[in-house]
């Protein structure tokens, strides 16, 4: 039989994202799948969607929480895995198709989604619920939860606007999908085009074998004409700003790094990061609010900007006196080296691994051997084990996007499947960079018993053996940070998709993951787990310390870095009249306010701020890290107290009411029966040196 035509494989009884999806665990159709499948079944899916959205608004019974609520929840189910697949696939294997693709159907998706909100009908039967006067008691807490998110969405996607605002609202609402879209496409253009090429010794001067190995890895990739290239991901970046003797090399690639989403004409950001400001603000004032960061902040547990500010401010001044004392280390450093000149953002990095190197005997150099991806990834699982009873057991032969990507089954201890988990770790091109957990599926219970499909995205440099692949310290972090993701996507154990897993405020979501980062450097794991990748040693005790004993240091320079991008995203969502606005002056303007060290440089600088600008989720909200911050430090005090940080029942309470409660109890409610204590900032100051 011949292969259908192109023409043929778009009608649905050739189109692999119609129907089941009969692979292992109803996992998504990759090898199967071709960009030019989406179209047809994102409009096919949005047929079947409206459709029961209708049914439910049109329903000729009173409303009831079952008719409006449970199907409104249980409703576009292949719309919604649709959409996931796709949202993916653009992240962690996209080409040119697939961006085309996206810039075509992002306002399409933006406008079906405003069309779905602004339903009258609809929201009328969510509003009666509402406001039913003894409505709270005759809904179960996860039952309420859900119906006032469902009906708080409905009114931040202005459901009660009419006329002129309802059609306007919808509009902003389709632009700001394009330019999200594009502001992404712009970044990974950027870091897909860039390559320096190290053409010989003395261009590799300083580096450890392991960077070496990497660059020359990244130029195969590339099938550059070079033995080795820098590439703008971070895992690269950084150890050749930290090693590199080349100041004049480390300059060259901190300004291409810094400078993505501005540096190459074709990929300039500016222009899309204000129109994104001015139409941000529209959208805010239509719905009655002063500016976007008011209304984004109202569904944050801080509540307000103001509150938001203020925590950050809590952390930035000491940081920065903490950061004040890290420059002097490091001039003296310097100038001891024998360079004159001032200590630039370039030179913190190579100078900072020297002090470390002189004031703690430690350099990455010496505990990168010791952290191979292979172990590691066993000390996450063997945690994981150990504090909720789960085990992750790979699968093979399952088709996935890329080779790189290894597939594991989750279970309880009494072998119980509970999910599936997808570890794609490495940098490649038309990767997106950073480090993110996401979704194929998520678990529910409405109707169903659907088990959560969960992916973890690195980018990590990859060796030729994969296991092999050396982390950094703050690597093994990022490592455990999206486990800690992963799991509250798997372990959820709700009723409704709507508030399944990280489905939560957003100050919120940042705990299970930020949390978890704590048992990586936890002393027994490592004594297990971390063996030199050529010798086979376990790493000593004696190393432990000295990597204990630093675990403070270069911490003024972490905060401030991340601190500046709080604070100038809050500044920049309560701009009065963006239209005017200089992004670059601006960002200038407030760091010189707040007293930026001239030494440090943003953790990301509004060209390429994806967190602000590829969507709308972190928008006014990037403090959330250290909003969640408190909260992690506070929780493992838990454990710290019982002096066992493994303690079973402490571990039984953070599971119910942190990793599986998703968003069925009220995050602060849910906390303190965890804790039996509202938190404090003290914790957070303490682990980072800053009291």
């Amino acid at each position: 039989m011949n292969a259908p035509t192109k023409t043929e494989s778009l009608l649905p009884e050739n189109n692999p994202l119609f129907g089941s999806w009969d692979q292992v665990g109803e996992f998504p159709p990759f090898s199967a799948t071709a960009p030019e499948h989406f179209e047809p079944a994102f409009v096919a899916a949005m047929v079947a969607k409206r459709a029961e959205i209708q049914a439910i608004a049109s329903n000729p019974q009173a409303p009831s929480f079952a008719n409006t609520v449970e199907a409104l929840d249980r409703s576009g189910l292949a719309y919604g895995r649709i959409s996931m697949l796709f949202s993916n696939l653009l992240s962690s294997a996209s080409n040119d198709a697939l961006r085309q693709i996206e810039l075509k159907l992002a306002p399409i998706l933006a406008g079906f989604d405003t069309e779905l909100f602004g339903d009258a009908q609809l929201f009328a039967r969510l509003d009666t619920l509402m406001n039913q006067a003894n409505i709270k008691t005759l809904l179960s807490e996860e039952q309420f939860e859900l119906l006032k998110r469902f009906h708080l969405d409905f009114l931040r996607s202005g459901a009660k606007l009419e006329g002129v605002k309802k059609v306007r609202f919808g509009e902003i609402a389709q632009k700001l999908a394009e330019l999200n879209a594009q502001f992404s496409q712009n970044v990974m253009g950027n870091e897909t085009a860039y390559a320096m090429e190290l053409s010989g010794p003395e261009d590799l001067a300083g580096l450890p074998q392991f960077v070496i190995d990497s660059a020359e890895q990244a130029a195969r990739e590339r099938q550059s004409s070079a033995s080795h290239v820098i590439t703008l991901s971070r895992s690269l970046v950084v150890p050749f700003l930290m090693f590199s003797t080349r100041r004049d090399l480390r300059e060259r690639v901190f300004v291409a790094w810094t400078q993505r989403g501005e540096s190459m004409a074709q990929f300039n950001n500016l222009p899309l990061v204000k129109e994104i400001l001015v139409l941000r603000k529209e959208l805010a004032q239509i719905l009655g609010y002063e500016n976007f960061a008011d209304y984004a902040l109202e569904d944050r547990m801080a509540g307000n900007p103001a509150a938001a500010r203020q925590l950050v401010l809590k952390a930035w001044e000491p940081a920065k006196q903490k950061a004040a004392r890290e420059v002097a280390e490091l001039g003296a450093a310097a100038k001891a080296d024998g360079m004159h000149e001032p200590l630039e953002p370039w030179d913190w990095r190579f100078y900072s691994e020297k002090v470390r190197l002189a004031q703690y005997d430690l350099s990455d150099d010496e505990c990168k051997p010791y952290f191979a991806l292979g172990n590691m990834t066993r000390a996450l699982f063997e945690t994981a084990t150990r504090l909720f009873g789960i085990t992750f057991v790979q699968i093979e032969n399952v088709p996935s996007y890329h080779p790189d990507v290894k597939l594991y089954e989750v279970r309880e201890a009494n072998g119980e499947m509970i999910g599936f988990f997808l570890a794609d770790n490495f940098a490649r091109p038309n990767k997106q960079g950073g480090a993110w957990m996401s979704a194929y599926r998520t678990q529910a219970k409405n109707g169903m018993n659907r088990l959560p499909i969960i992916s973890n995205n690195n980018n990590f440099a990859r060796a030729a053996n994969p296991d092999e692949s050396l982390l950094s310290l703050d690597d093994v972090r990022t490592l455990f940070h999206e486990f800690g993701h992963g799991l509250h996507g798997l372990l959820s154990n709700v009723t409704y998709d709507r508030i399944a897993g990280t489905n939560v405020l957003q100050d919120f979501v940042e705990l299970p993951s930020q949390l978890f980062e704590h048992w990586g450097c936890d002393r027994e794991l490592l004594k297990k787990h971390a063996r030199h990748v050529t010798s086979g040693q376990i790493i000593s005790d004696e190393l432990i310390e000295r990597i204990e004993a630093a675990a403070t240091f270069n911490l003024g320079f972490e905060t401030v870095e991340y601190g500046a991008c709080c604070l100038v995203d809050l500044a920049l969502h309560q701009v009065d009249n963006p239209s005017t606005l200089d992004v670059s002056a601006f960002e200038a303007k407030i760091l010189q306010e707040i007293g930026m060290p001239r030494e440090i440089v943003m953790r990301h600088r509004l060209p390429h701020f994806g967190h602000l600008f590829s969507s709308n989720y972190y928008a006014a909200g990037y403090y959330v890290y250290l909003w969640a911050e408190v909260l992690d430090a506070d929780a493992f005090d838990a454990f710290r107290e019982t002096g066992n940080l493994f303690d079973p029942v402490t571990a039984q309470r953070l599971r119910q009411h942190i990793y599986s409660a998703g968003g069925s109890v009220e995050p602060m409610k849910t906390y303190l029966e965890f804790r039996g204590k509202e938190p404090t900032v003290e914790p957070m100051l303490r682990n980072r040196g800053l009291v």
